[in-house]
């Protein structure tokens, strides 16, 4: 993942970026089982491209289910991958599953 990609690793530090955000963030969370691995594998590069093309704009956090259980809660992450976007710690909206690169975007844009 790119640098403008934040790798939380702890639920802790994932809190910490939240908090200190000034722009909405997009919270990717993936899995490591076989399935969701395979799916998110997918995902990550057109994740880093998005944080290319949104720098200033979004926040990118590309967080492991299991090491943030509070956010999986918090955002009723039901599997991976799964999109929530925040702004100020609250939901905007979420996406489960993967998504094609138009439609990452077109969810961005709406929500932004």
């Amino acid at each position: 993942m790119a640098n403008r990609v934040h790798q939380p690793q702890e639920e802790a530090e994932f809190d910490f970026i939240l908090a200190r955000a000034d722009v909405p963030v997009l919270a990717y969370f993936h899995g490591v089982w076989p399935k969701a691995a395979a799916a998110c594998k997918e995902m990550d590069p057109l994740v880093r491209e998005v944080a290319d093309a949104y720098q200033g704009r979004l926040i990118v956090v590309r967080a492991d289910i299991a090491r943030c259980p509070g956010p999986v809660r918090r955002y009723g992450v039901t599997g991976a991958p799964f999109f929530v976007m925040i702004d100020r710690s609250e939901e905007i909206a979420a996406h489960s599953g993967p998504m094609a690169g138009t439609a990452l975007r077109e969810f961005l844009d709406t929500h932004l």
